[in-house]
């Protein structure tokens, strides 16, 4: 590809500083020509170091400029285009809050072009010790707050696969991560295997902290395997990426913190996972795979220092869970239909609950999930038509406790197993008084199905994906969503029978943002 041209090269600096050319002040303008000069047209270099530019508080804004250009010219001494890019790289990465750069080289533990998972990624900093806090800040916006500067000074590229709640996932350029694993070398902050014959060794002087194994398909336990020299205890971080069947002895990381294993089918015998009972530093633990690739343990104990369980990719028919004395797990995820453990009112700290069943034989479980208050993400099956429990006592339950929970963002219910025997009662819900007005995600699957559309929905101004299921559609009720949702950008609506008249999505109706 051809450089960008002089002109191009100045909208994109200045643009993304400014906002455009002539918002630039007087005096900045010779600087910013000397920069441009140096990043020779490669976008890569301009959005980095105007993207380092925008982050610098307004007040050394002069001084910092004169000193990245002095920086600069003392560094391209080479004529290789791409000596000068890494200088430019290497000068943003040094140029980071110092709270940030642990952050950005954790990204090291993936491998090249891989989607990395926003929520998955901010969990593993809190877990690994990366995120301070004071003054009584939510170490989770904190975190969210760390990975919305990495990308807005372009160190780490957005990938807006869902476009109704912004980034899910990100991306590191291959030369930001170029620069990342050289760093990773030379700080000994981890190391990544991608290589059966690999032999990762450790010298007397320094010990691996971090390991990320990737992508090692048809390894026995014994000839060919990853020899690993040195104490496996020392290790606080392990991640097993994209199906790997090679995994070491888990019983000898005895401090590891962070553990996410994604397991393929092993033809030798399935992984035994049952020593994770005794992983008693574990902060984070997620496990992809099936009944075939590993064994769990019969009862998983959850331990009192972990924040994050996700178990929601391991197929298996069951899963148990002992949850007691957890004052710091704030998310869980399970396999769909896991039934609901009856203590899960212990445990306070929960912001995120994925998977569960609503229990079929007692209420105690869903009146309990009224004290869950910091809860901001909840996804739960509803149980089949056939109770000892009737559908409206648990939904009228279910109603009760939703009314508590006014921290919630994300609701999902769903689906049902069976559409007419349930949709009758649906309409206990109709009555609900929420306390989640802050809520942007609804989602209302299958027989969850409404006589009307709730009057309650309009209170919830920041709703922006919303699907639900009525009996019958009115006009008013169309105005009520697309006049009272002003930020609505998805809606999924399913109508059981005919509407009495003529339906007109838009226009007079509202529906300001809608995309979907």
């Amino acid at each position: 590809m051809k450089p960008l041209s002089e002109q191009d090269s100045r909208k994109l600096f200045f643009d993304r500083i400014f906002g455009s050319e002539d918002a630039c002040p007087s005096l900045l303008i010779k600087p910013s020509c000397e920069i441009l000069e140096r990043c020779g047209g490669l976008p890569l270099a301009i959005i980095t170091m105007a993207s380092m530019l925008a982050c610098q508080p307004i007040r050394l804004l002069e001084g910092q400029w004169e000193h990245m250009q002095n920086t600069l010219a003392s560094k391209f001494a080479t004529d290789s285009k791409y000596e000068d890019m890494m200088h430019i790289l290497d000068l943003s990465y040094k140029n980071l809050p110092r709270h940030l750069k642990a952050c950005f080289l954790y990204l090291g533990s993936y491998p090249e072009d891989h989607l990395i998972s926003r929520l998955e990624l901010v969990r593993q900093w809190v877990a690994e010790g990366f995120v301070s806090t004071s003054g009584g800040q939510d170490v989770w916006d904190v975190a969210e707050s760390y990975f919305n500067e990495l990308v807005n000074r372009s160190m780490i590229q957005p990938q807006y696969t869902d476009f109704v709640t912004g980034v899910s996932f990100c991306k590191v350029h291959d030369m930001l991560l170029e620069l990342i694993v050289r760093r990773c070398k030379e700080d000994n902050f981890l190391s990544l295997v991608n290589d059966s014959q690999a032999v990762v060794v450790e010298a007397q002087d320094k010990v691996i902290r971090r390991l990320t194994v990737v992508g090692l398909q048809g390894i026995d336990d014994g000839e060919g395997a990853i020899t690993i020299a040195g104490n496996l205890s020392q290790i606080c971080s392990l991640m097993i990426l994209q199906g790997s069947n090679w995994v070491p002895p888990l019983a000898e990381f005895k401090f590891v913190r962070v553990l996410f294993l994604c397991v393929s089918y092993r033809h030798e015998m399935a992984l035994d996972l049952t020593v994770i009972n005794h992983l008693s530093h574990l902060k984070y633990l997620k496990v992809e795979g099936d009944d075939k690739s590993i064994v769990l343990p019969g009862q998983i104990r959850v331990g009192p220092l972990l924040d994050t369980l996700d178990l929601s990719r391991v197929t298996s028919s069951s899963i148990s869970l002992e949850i007691v004395d957890v004052p710091r797990l704030s998310h869980l995820a399970v396999p769909k239909h896991s039934r609901l453990p009856d203590r899960i009112c212990e445990v306070k700290s929960l912001r995120t609950l994925r998977g569960f069943s609503l229990p079929n034989d007692s209420l105690e479980s869903i009146v309990g999930l009224s004290e869950l208050t910091t809860l901001s993400e909840l996804f739960l099956y509803c149980p089949a038509p056939l109770l000892p429990v009737p559908a409206a006592a648990w939904m009228g339950a279910l109603s009760t406790s939703l009314e508590k929970l006014g921290s919630l963002k994300d609701l999902c219910l769903g689906p049902f197993q069976s559409l007419k025997p349930i949709a009758l009662c649906a309409d206990a819900l109709s009555l609900l008084s929420p306390a989640f007005h802050n809520l942007e995600k609804l989602h209302l699957h299958s027989g969850c199905t409404f006589s009307r559309v709730p009057r309650w929905i309009g209170h919830l101004h920041s709703l922006r994906e919303l699907w639900i299921g009525v009996k019958q559609l009115l006009r008013e009720d169309v105005v009520l969503i697309g006049t009272r949702l002003p930020s609505l950008a998805q809606l999924g609506l399913r109508v059981a029978g005919v509407p009495l008249g003529r339906i007109v999505i838009g226009g007079s109706t509202g529906f300001p943002a809608l995309k979907s």
